[in-house]
């Protein structure tokens, strides 16, 4: 007989034993991840579904407050969750009754999941559909919250199979930048990691795209890479740090997440390098496969982000389309309001705002 109940801080590691064994287990449904994104105003619910006692789904909600002054509304996000088997359609019903028992009391006007299973499961979006989801069209590129489309290395193979796998000229590239002198090295405290975001802001501003505060690694810091669940690749030559990445693990599985190179020595190909350390470290570590997330679903040449699937594409990487985003609507007049009026009134808000922004 199933039953249902809110995870609290004292059975988090039962909690994350089995996120981390499981074949759908991810990072994004970690504890620990909870906590970080805690830090930006989501609140985590960690949900388990137990037989006998033992674990048998779990789903990490991040709540968060509609950004209206005075409305008690709430949305859910479950972050590549549910982490269920693909395959039951009870277990996940059971569990999306649980959710939705809590977003009763939580406010909730909408759960979204983007569950990290892969497209070609056709029955798994009929087990969505059965359980009352609906599916939203998140578009080719990254308009989704998570991406859509990966790339995702099998990291059986021996390790010069690996790299005999690889185009020849990522292969070139990788033995270039050691014969230059390029080293990786492990972050290793908090002065490790200004430098490895000191990086990602002149990476931000010479490729003109956003990123978080530092206060936001300073917490996947304290709560992902203390606990081991994450690393950051330092990239040094000439006695300077010039490229650095960060990386995460879980069970048989890692993930490459941030990227950052320095302006200077781009020609001794750090970047090359940094990633074969990290895929030969999460081979070490026993991982079988190493997703080097996000990429365009348009191979069009002409995309401007097709050099980001290339540069992933010529690790070997395999392209990876997920079943995407599904929404389950508990108060439809709300959730019109959310994806309709609401887009609305904050880009009236922020219109209003002028130059000075956020």
């Amino acid at each position: 007989m199933y039953t249902s109940r809110i995870i609290e801080a004292k059975d988090k590691s039962a909690y994350n034993s089995f996120i981390a064994r499981h074949p759908k287990g991810h990072f994004l449904q970690l504890w620990e991840w909870g906590q970080v994104k805690n830090l930006t105003g989501w609140k985590p619910i960690a949900l388990a579904l137990e037989e006998d006692g033992q674990i048998k789904a779990a789903m990490l909600i991040l709540k968060r407050s509609l950004p209206i002054p005075g409305v008690k509304r709430s949305i859910f996000y479950a972050p590549r969750g549910p982490v269920a088997d693909p395959d039951n359609l009870q277990e996940h019903r059971r569990l999306f009754e649980f959710a939705r028992n809590i977003a009763r009391r939580e406010g909730a006007i909408f759960l979204k999941i983007d569950p990290d299973v892969a497209a070609d499961n056709q029955d798994y979006a009929g087990i969505l559909g059965a359980c009352g989801f609906r599916r939203r069209e998140a578009g080719l590129n990254f308009e989704g919250v998570q991406p859509n489309f990966v790339m995702r290395l099998d990291l059986t193979p021996d390790y010069e199979q690996l790299l005999a796998n690889m185009h020849h000229k990522w292969r070139y590239n990788i033995k270039l930048a050691a014969k230059k002198g390029v080293t990786v090295t492990i972050a290793q405290d908090l002065e490790d990691l200004k430098v490895f975001y000191a990086i990602l802001q002149e990476t931000a501003q010479r490729d003109r795209f956003l990123i978080r505060g530092y206060e936001y690694f300073a917490s996947i810091w304290e709560h992902m890479i203390t606990n081991g669940y994450a690393r950051i690749f330092l990239a040094h030559y000439q006695e300077e740090v010039v490229a650095a990445t960060l990386a995460f693990i879980l069970g048989d599985k890692a993930w490459y997440l941030y990227g950052a190179s320095s302006n200077r020595h781009r020609n001794v190909m750090p970047n090359y390098l940094l990633q074969w350390e990290m895929i030969s470290w999460a081979k070490e570590q026993g991982c079988k496969l190493y997703d080097f997330r996000g990429v365009s679903g348009d191979m069009d040449e002409n995309n401007p982000l097709y050099g980001l699937y290339r540069f992933k594409k010529g690790f070997n990487g395999v392209l990876t389309e997920f079943v995407g985003e599904w929404d389950f609507v508990y108060q439809p007049a709300w959730y019109w309001l959310w994806t309709k009026a609401v887009p609305v009134y904050l880009g009236r808000r922020r219109s209003g705002a002028g130059q000075g922004g956020d």
